[in-house]
């Protein structure tokens, strides 16, 4: 049996709908019953809390291989550490574990947090497979989408700074591959997406695409924060978001690299081909009708 923790989540979700074409066995993890009521055919919903230890128990019963995925807070070390706990006494054969670009060198923001992570994985004695996404193609739309609808134009502090970006459908493929162990075993992948832009590209990309001008606008650090403040954004996830862009304007997110393609076995998503499938996510209303 597998267990894929954070099923409704975007990437969780995503590795669920992969291990349900790949496998007979798939159990999904949610936290609310309204989410489990909406798990797709294929899978056995449980609903269990990292926070809730014997709920944990009980989603492991009988499981022998489990991905773990958790939402960038505060207490994700915590939450996680939890789930490795209940993973070596279940007696699980295989971790997933989805951690992000950055473990390996960057001590701040979200990165440092999944570090720790690792390393408590690494030292439970589980066989396991940690994998590194860069920046995610879906993420484009979650945080520019709404400004270039209203605006024609998104924001942020990242001057030239380059990301490549990859679909988290190939992550997913990448997750389902590699939860049974075998040559994955003991293995760390940083997954890069197959070309590498600045956001000036990005919005040139998406002007194209979605038949309408669209500009990137590079502010200061302090405009941002103020802004992401003031949108009601908690300060510690403010100050991690800040961070990140900060490893990327290091040129830390801009790596490109064959690892995607061989572990998939295909080639990735393109940025391209995600603008396409989403042109309408960038059009105002009135071109949406």
């Amino acid at each position: 049996m597998i267990l894929i923790t954070g099923a409704s989540g975007s990437v969780g979700k995503a590795v669920l709908l992969e291990a349900i074409r790949r496998e007979s066995k798939v159990r999904a993890m949610y936290r609310s019953k309204e989410e489990a009521a909406k798990a797709p055919s294929g899978c056995q919903a449980v609903l269990a809390d990292y926070a809730d230890k014997h709920s944990l128990r009980k989603a492991l019963d009988g499981v022998n291989f489990v991905y773990v995925v958790c939402s960038p807070i505060p207490q994700l070390v915590e939450l996680e550490s939890n789930m490795l706990v209940a993973c070596k006494q279940a007696g699980v054969k295989h971790v997933v574990l989805n951690s992000a670009l950055g473990a390996g060198d960057y001590p701040k923001s979200f990165p440092s947090w999944h570090r720790q992570v690792e390393d408590k994985l690494k030292s439970s004695g589980m066989s396991c497979t940690i994998l590194r996404p860069n920046g995610f193609l879906q993420n484009i739309v979650t945080y520019n989408a709404a400004s270039i609808r209203t605006q024609g134009a998104f924001y942020a502090a990242m001057g030239d700074a380059k990301v490549s970006y990859l679909d988290v459908g190939d992550i997913a493929v990448v997750a389902v591959k590699a939860l049974r162990g075998g040559p994955h075993s003991g293995k760390t992948y940083e997954l890069n997406g197959p070309e590498a832009i600045s956001n000036e590209e990005l919005a040139k990309r998406i002007s194209k695409i979605s038949g309408r001008t669209v500009n990137y606008v590079d502010i200061p650090e302090s405009a941002q924060r103020e802004a992401m403040l003031g949108m009601g954004m908690p300060e510690w996830q403010v100050t991690a978001l800040l961070e990140l862009q900060q490893y990327y304007k290091q040129g830390g997110g801009a790596k490109t690299d064959g690892v995607l393609r061989s572990l998939i076995e295909r080639a990735p998503v393109t940025l391209d081909q995600y603008l396409k499938a989403n042109a309408k996510e960038f059009r105002d209303q009135a071109a949406s009708a």
